[in-house]
């Protein structure tokens, strides 16, 4: 996926986190909820998280320099590693604390006021609505470039940002439902200690979130591999040359969303001449490039196979 809709997908998801933060801090203000206090966070560091996203994709937009010659595509991998800190310090985290506190202490003061209770369940059900119009938005982006097998494609794909955009927003509707749950609970039966554990549950969500963004942006950190299909496709290349006795040792390596480095080993004919070589391999590499643009970077050896 073009990192253009990753941005749009972004900065969709920073505008509605951004006005459902104050409505969840207000409502918090004025019920003593955790559970609404805790999903204030949420979506105060969901919409921070975007900043972060969109940093690092300007960033991975650099152009190759001495330091770097390979660009800094990774930027962006750095920046969503950090964004899988962050859901976890500042979103799990804050939640945890807040619930287990409220367990504890046994003394969160519930407004059971049939006003209070409006308020709480309106902000909740237009939360709901925007967090569900902007996971809407990172999916149909998403879809774009991956139109078949959804989980499949999530796990193939090498789009950070986006990725990042359609799990947090998940995970916050998620977390709404369960703030939901708990404060209905509370007002039900009068009784605070559901509101503490849904608080809890939402920190632990957002704890699991943060770990499967943390290792899925690792992978990518230390140097993922392109996928299957990509490396069939440039076998299939080799194929097609006759000259060629045989080939072997593909790496390829994600420099970022949009760059693969390929470096690989061929053998030619015993009989063939350098002058003939050069020219043969100078085709190879521009085909690859072709049929895959993501390919930036071709490195062939034309010595034994290893």
């Amino acid at each position: 996926m073009a990192t253009g809709g990753s941005k749009f997908a972004i900065f969709a998801s920073m505008a509605a986190n951004l006005g459902i933060a104050v409505m969840k801090f207000i409502a918090a203000f004025f019920t003593g909820s955790s559970a609404m206090f805790s999903e204030g966070i949420h979506s105060l560091v969901d919409t921070s998280n975007g900043i972060l996203l969109l940093w690092g994709i300007k960033r991975s937009k650099m152009a190759p320099d001495q330091k770097h010659p390979f660009g800094y595509g990774m930027e962006i991998y750095f920046w969503s590693f950090v964004v899988s800190i962050f859901v976890f310090a500042l979103g799990g985290g804050v939640a945890l604390y807040e619930g287990i506190k409220h367990l504890i202490e046994h003394s969160s003061e519930i407004d059971h006021s049939t006003k209070m209770k409006y308020w709480n369940y309106g902000v909740l059900i237009g939360s709901l609505l925007f967090e569900g119009a902007s996971l809407w938005v990172g999916w149909k982006e998403f879809r774009k470039s991956y139109p078949k097998g959804f989980i499949r494609s999530m796990a193939k794909s090498k789009d950070a940002p986006t990725i990042a955009v359609i799990i947090e927003n998940g995970a916050a509707v998620l977390g709404l439902l369960i703030a939901f749950i708990g404060i209905t609970l509370t007002y039900y039966y009068n009784n605070p200690v559901f509101d503490a554990w849904a608080s809890i549950l939402i920190g632990l969500l957002l704890t699991l979130v943060s770990l499967f963004m943390a290792v899925e942006t690792k992978h990518l950190l230390i140097g993922e591999s392109a996928v299957a299909k990509d490396i069939h496709a440039i076998e299939h290349i080799f194929k097609q040359y006759k000259e060629l006795e045989g080939y072997g040792n593909i790496k390829t390596m994600h420099l970022g969303p949009d760059d693969i480095l390929l470096g690989a080993n061929i053998n030619f004919k015993d009989d063939l001449t350098v002058k003939q070589i050069e020219p043969i391999v100078q085709d190879i590499k521009n085909k690859i490039i072709a049929d895959n643009p993501k390919i930036k970077y071709v490195f062939i050896e034309t010595d034994s196979i290893k």
